[in-house]
């Protein structure tokens, strides 16, 4: 069977960027107006009082310094506390078009390919700010692409889903070039007044060019070895916003509209299983775990992916085998490892093999193998 590469990928940062302190003074703002508020209340014992954060506790839960957003003013303002994205006319293009077109630019120019050479567009996020029409066929309108587009979801793994769908679009024949897009708008559906969940996510957008090797160009070639996917359902991460809401009017659980998570939960059930996953994805393909250069994992949490790259190596693993761009980025989702695989590939040489894993709500879990060229 010919070989199917990815030959380019691209980033999308948005320009505003908030620190772990802004990001703290901004909540304990909330915090001291709210139990003021209700202070008497809190003093007969009918309320809680809210907690205040710190920059300290949220690098130590999660390895979060900063985190870029689309909007960051209405983010940091305590009376608000969302990021201000005034929708846009129907003629316009969607932010998540333009955020999408950036980072494609780039992977189209690393893969040496223009809007002829493709043949298809797969949106693969978490956040999209819209149901129809598909994320992708706006982008590819936008791009000149010819072919077809469309939107696929599937929380944070969207990214390893989507490079295995493009992989099988182009081993049936229905496609000879695809371009795989992640455009994530993480800040749309965070709780910014929720204490364990306020400083996770970032925003931002990645873009992986898919072909066939006989007709790739360029000199960041990595052949798609294997790749392997995996559900498992569970509630433990959730957001029920959909098309039902509406037809709801008891106003019942309006939190869970957004981002909520059983964080501890979360952690003790899916890293064993991302760990297993890995390692018999492994076995099977007759690669011993230290022949791995490189694991580019999700960037949920850092504890998470060194865990999870300890059970795969047996040991702990260096920054270098497993590194992390959480503390600039935060949780960016289905973005987070094609971050990763995007800006620490470069050492590279022919036959180095690495993994890029993705793992989320569902739970979704997929690994791909992947050797340089």
């Amino acid at each position: 069977m010919t070989d199917i590469v990815i030959s380019g990928t691209g980033l999308y940062t948005p320009q505003e960027s908030i620190s772990n302190d802004e990001l703290v003074a901004s909540f304990n703002a909330y915090v001291e107006a709210y139990n003021a508020a209700h202070a008497a209340a809190i003093e007969a014992g009918e309320l809680a009082p809210l907690q205040p954060s710190s920059a300290e506790f949220i690098h130590k839960a999660s390895g979060i310094k900063s985190r870029y957003v689309m909007n960051k003013s209405g983010i940091l303002d305590p009376e608000r506390m969302v990021p201000s994205l005034p929708e846009r006319p129907d003629d316009a293009p969607s932010i998540q078009c333009e955020m999408a077109i950036a980072a494609a630019r780039e992977a189209m120019e690393q893969a040496g390919k223009n809007a002829a050479d493709i043949d298809a567009v797969i949106v693969a996020a978490s956040n999209m700010q819209r149901p129809y029409p598909a994320m992708a066929v706006e982008i590819q309108d936008a791009l000149g692409i010819t072919g077809f587009g469309f939107d696929m979801n599937v929380a944070c793994s969207s990214a390893t889903f989507g490079i295995q769908q493009a992989r099988d679009m182009v081993a049936a024949g229905s496609a000879g070039c695809v371009l795989m897009l992640n455009p994530e708008i993480c800040s749309g559906h965070l709780n910014f007044r929720d204490r364990d969940s306020h400083f996770i996510f970032g925003d931002v957008c990645t873009a992986v060019i898919v072909e066939r090797a006989e007709q790739a160009s360029s000199a960041h070639q990595y052949v798609i070895v294997d790749s392997v996917l995996q559900t498992i359902y569970s509630n433990n991460i959730r957001n029920n916003f959909g098309f039902l809401n509406r037809g709801d009017e008891s106003g019942i659980g309006q939190a869970d509209k957004l981002f909520v998570q059983e964080g501890r939960k979360v952690f003790k059930e899916v890293c064993p299983a991302v760990a297993k996953q890995i390692s018999t994805q492994l076995d099977a393909l007759g690669i011993p775990a230290d022949q791995l250069k490189r694991m580019w994992l999700h960037q949920a949490n850092l504890s998470m992916n060194q865990l999870i790259s300890k059970r795969v190596l047996g040991r702990e693993a260096s920054p270098e085998e497993a590194p992390t761009i959480l503390d600039e980025y935060a949780n960016t989702s289905s973005a987070g490892s094609v971050i990763a695989f995007h800006k620490h590939r470069s050492d590279f040489a022919a036959g180095e093999l690495g993994v890029l894993c993705s793992f989320g709500a569902g739970y979704s879990i997929g690994s791909v193998v992947l050797k340089k060229v």
